[in-house]
């Protein structure tokens, strides 16, 4: 019985920390405003890029470094495999606001803190390998105060769990956690204060 106790957690941990990787995290968020901010034309427009230049291709990038063997895992737990997908995801970001730029006139001001938590991530993976996953989740958060306090203090906590479950699988210590936690934290802070800003 006290062996199958701790597989379980292991278990829940794996699930809880697959399912809330940074890129459904904030896909969930993108859906979430879709619906409360546009209307489906909108949502398409808006979502479509975000959609074909950032999530599709970081998804590829990962898979088919995973299958060359380029990375141990679709987590990139290791801290040297993590700087060329740190540069990957920022290129990709970059493309992205450069487009919406010049097709919309104005600067993606989600997109452009993610580039500046990714940009924090790469340079905190010079000294300790924070936790992405911990990281964007306190970001998604965030994003999700910006439109509904409740579902900010949901995310809140599955933030917690996620950052729980990075150490329970061993794929962080209790540092790199709180760590990405920190970064995720103060570009939040910053991102939600120029969000007050823009709206007036």
């Amino acid at each position: 019985m006290e062996e199958k106790h701790p597989l379980l957690v292991h278990k829940i941990s794996k699930v809880i920390s697959d399912f809330f990787n940074p890129l459904v995290s904030l896909f969930i968020f993108f859906i979430y405003m879709s619906i409360r901010e546009y209307s489906l034309k909108d949502s398409i427009l808006y979502f479509a890029p975000i959609l074909l230049m950032i999530i599709v291709p970081v998804v590829i990038w990962l898979v088919w470094n995973v299958k060359t063997k380029r990375y141990t895992n679709m987590d990139v737990s290791d801290r040297v495999q993590r700087k060329t997908l740190y540069i990957f995801i920022a290129s990709c970001v970059i493309i992205y606001l450069i487009f919406n730029y010049f097709k919309n006139g104005y600067i993606d001001l989600v997109m452009l803190f993610i580039l500046v938590l990714i940009f924090t991530m790469q340079i905190s993976n010079f000294f300790i390998k924070s936790s992405m996953h911990t990281a964007f989740n306190v970001f998604v958060a965030a994003l999700f105060f910006t439109l509904n306090w409740k579902a900010g203090l949901i995310w809140l906590v599955i933030a917690a769990l996620v950052g729980i479950t990075r150490i329970i699988l061993k794929r962080h210590t209790v540092k790199e956690v709180f760590m990405g936690a920190g970064i995720a934290f103060l570009v939040s802070f910053i991102y939600l204060y120029c969000n007050i800003q823009f709206q007036h």
